[in-house]
């Protein structure tokens, strides 16, 4: 503690004694027996509670009366007392803060003005700082009780609570050593809790004094360390989040993003960390996921071995079932932190956090941590509130989870140690196939005929809605994904057959998600382990078509599962696959500009879907046909396609699938449009490009929509109808920009521009 100031009453009173009995410093030193300098110190305060008998011999020499005598012994006994409170006492010191803290300027800035604003009238400022094991909080608290120093000029008091040992520090024991601290002698010290707080509290009212309270175990142990108003203030840093303390500011410490990462190792590291060389050290930041306590580790490990370098330190952290065993360095242990974590955990929750690990997505929810940890769904709220409490779980929007990738490692190492394998096969087996059942239902959702799935389990039912359906296979994309591949490695053909073909209409809904083609694959080689040249057909149709029209296709690999599709399904005899195959074939033909034979192979298919009486599969045929006659220049004829694809689409009785309908309408009447302006024929060009754009309007922005747009500005502007050319070229753009396509949003702009 720094000194307190207090008020020099027993000095101002000598001297007026003195002063009284008409005595110089050296008269009364000489009738007292006390010396000169002794007593001027007195006089000045620098000496304000003088021992008994030296008071008596000063009484005695000034010859005062009885009530006076008693006022001056009086008020050496407070001034002896009161010099002892503010006599550095040597406890609750704060601790050094380190040379190389790097970073945490924001969080430094926010601590800095909240002391800076103060508290509410009659309530001292708190300020909390929770996040988990690793980020630095005690590192950070210290630095921000240095850098706050000197406007605490009464003292800073640091007391670690022990929040993480087995036994964290008892209340009435913190207030005891605080008290100490604050210079209360023992014999004044109450000796129940709630007295101990009403003293503690008594005492900070009227001093500017900082107390950081480092590593709160819970809301109980510190609430009676807060002071009830005046100008001290309390930091207090913990692992749990401490929801209920009332009227605390808190601030929750997150990872160093990668350039404080990478300066924090480089102040460690001092003027090596340029031999080192910048990727090997950002290659470091990101393995240790930035938590400071890892940086550190990793930084003393180099700096404690001069013969070792960061790319070799790298390189031996990139294999994850080792690299806790890396992040050691003498006694410091980023697993040692993990673990003073998960002690806290009681069973439930231990067993969850452990089996979490084996999630192969990047997040979860709370129903896929119920089926993990093999509990309820409301013990698995509980347990997962836990974690996030303790800090082992990061939350994020929408309900849903995820571990820091050192965390998750923990996390698996203690699977590990803790589950057997029997266990542990158990619980990826269960939820492998719940995962799959769930993938597979809501791919059902968006069948033409879709409707609620047949399948009614009780665990599916999150599933009521195509919404339900379309939000879940997006948001837990990774984690189907990984069930798919687990299953299909363990030999689970007709489960991982069932999912990739419960999906061919929904990959036409999330084209750019680039691991359809590993879906189908997938599914291709569980159908040909299972010997179904039908459903291998299928599957290979599907690579086939997301090769073409998943950017950035190619018509190589578009071709190869093209004539995959026609070999095996020629072998089956399945009439249908061949024709697909002969569509896609024409496809890739299309992209090679080999038209002649592009047109041919899909006027085979047409031929053999209209005999299939498939109206959906026969309008996607006319379409490729109208675009090879629309290469060549044959205007006429590729627009006579583009309309009998239009009107089979308008008519309800053609058999075309309703939900496709109007898309297909659309895109037909686009190509149409163009057709007719190629042939000058501009009316009713506008005309057809108009209805196109107002069934575009009812789907989601896309491409089609933009281009379509686009044709119908460059036909207005041709008809010198500048104004609304420019309105079509200003909503192309924004539908571009919608659809991600900039550089196309660009182009339209600047067309529009020029139509002023």
């Amino acid at each position: 503690m720094s000194r307190i100031t207090e008020q020099q009453s027993f000095g101002e009173l000598l001297r007026r004694h003195r002063h009284a009995a008409r005595l110089t410093l050296e008269q009364l030193a000489e009738a007292s027996g006390v010396s000169t300098r002794t007593l001027s110190d007195m006089e000045r305060g620098r000496s304000r509670g003088p021992q008994h008998r030296t008071v008596t011999a000063l009484a005695d020499a000034l010859t005062l009366g009885e009530a006076d005598r008693e006022q001056l012994l009086h008020l050496a006994r407070d001034g002896r007392l009161r010099d002892h409170w503010t006599r550095p006492t040597g406890l609750c010191e704060l601790p050094r803060s380190v040379g190389d803290f790097t970073g945490r300027a924001a969080e430094l800035a926010w601590l800095d003005d909240l002391v800076q604003e103060g508290g509410s009238p009659g309530v001292a400022g708190v300020g909390l700082i929770t996040g988990p094991a690793g980020l630095g909080k005690t590192t950070f608290a210290v630095r921000a009780a240095h850098v706050l120093l000197p406007r605490f000029p009464d003292g800073v008091c640091f007391l670690d609570l022990y929040g993480m040992s087995p036994q964290p520090l008892a209340t009435a024991d913190a207030l005891l050593q605080l008290l100490r601290a604050l210079g209360v002698a023992d014999p004044r010290i109450p000796g129940d809790t709630a007295g101990r707080a009403s003293l503690y509290r008594s005492l900070l009212r009227d001093r500017r004094v900082l107390v950081v309270l480092d590593n709160a175990a819970s809301e109980e142990q510190v609430r009676a360390l807060l002071p009830g108003g005046g100008a001290a203030w309390v930091v207090v840093t913990s692992r749990r989040l401490l929801t209920g303390l009332e009227g605390v500011r808190r601030l929750n410490l997150g990872p160093l993003p990668v350039a404080e990462a990478i300066d924090l190792l480089t102040g460690i590291l001092g003027e090596r960390s340029a031999s080192d060389g910048e990727p090997a050290l950002t290659q470091l930041a990101q393995l240790c996921g930035g938590l400071p306590l890892a940086l550190r580790i990793v930084g003393n490990r180099l700096v404690s071995r001069p013969g070792w370098n960061a790319a070799d330190l790298a390189a031996r952290l990139t294999n994850e079932k080792r690299r806790l065993d890396q992040l050691s360095a003498g006694d410091l242990k980023i697993a040692t932190a993990f673990g003073l974590s998960y002690d806290q955990l009681v069973g439930s929750a231990r067993r969850v956090f452990r089996r979490l690990a084996l999630v192969p997505g990047r997040d979860f929810d709370a129903a896929l941590a119920a089926v993990f940890g093999g509990t309820p769904i409301e013990e698995a709220w509980d347990a997962l509130d836990e974690l996030v409490d303790l800090g082992l779980l990061q939350d994020g929007t929408s309900g849903r989870y995820r571990f820091h990738d050192l965390v998750r490692l923990f996390a698996r190492d203690r699977l590990q140690q803790e589950d057997t394998a029997a266990e542990r096969d158990a619980a990826t087996a269960r939820t492998t196939s719940w995962l799959l059942r769930m993938a597979t239902t809501a791919g059902r959702w968006f069948e033409p005929a879709h409707g609620r799935p047949a399948r009614a389990d009780a665990d599916l039912a999150g599933l009521s809605s195509l919404q339900d359906a379309e939000r879940w296979l997006h948001v837990d994309a990774d984690n189907w994904l990984g069930a798919l591949r687990y299953a299909a490695d363990h030999g689970q053909y007709e489960v991982v057959l069932d999912c990739a073909e419960a999906m061919r209409w929904f990959a036409d809904r999330w084209k750019p998600w680039t691991p359809w083609q590993e879906v189908f694959g997938r599914g291709a080689d569980a159908a040909t382990a299972l010997g179904d040249r039908a459903y291998q057909a299928a599957q290979l149709s599907f690579l086939a078509r997301v090769h073409h029209a998943v950017p950035p296709a190619d018509p190589d690999v578009t071709m190869h599962h093209a004539n995959a599709v026609l070999d095996a399904a020629t072998r089956g005899g399945v009439t249908a696959q061949i024709a697909w195959g002969h569509m896609y074939v024409g496809r890739a033909l299309i992209r090679f500009g080999r038209l002649d034979e592009a047109a041919a192979s899909l006027s085979t298919a047409a031929d053999m879907f209209k005999a299939d009486r498939d109206v959906d599969a026969y309008s996607q045929c006319l379409g490729g046909v109208g675009e090879c006659l629309r290469g060549a220049g044959r205007y006429a004829e590729a627009l006579e396609r583009y309309l009998e694809m239009a009107e089979l689409a308008g008519d309800e009785g053609s058999g075309m699938t309703p939900s496709i309908a109007p898309l297909t309408r659309a895109n037909a009447l686009a190509a149409a449009g163009l057709c007719l302006g190629l042939l000058d024929r501009r009316a009713e060009a506008i005309a057809t490009f108009a209805e196109a754009v107002g069934l575009f309007e009812h789907f989601p922005p896309s491409g089609s929509q933009g281009r379509c747009l686009q044709a119908l500005a460059g036909v207005l502007a041709d008809e010198g109808r500048a104004d609304e050319s420019r309105q079509k070229y200003a909503r192309a753009g924004d539908v571009f920009d919608a659809a991600g396509d900039a550089e196309a949003a660009g182009r339209c702009r600047d067309l529009a521009a020029a139509e002023r």
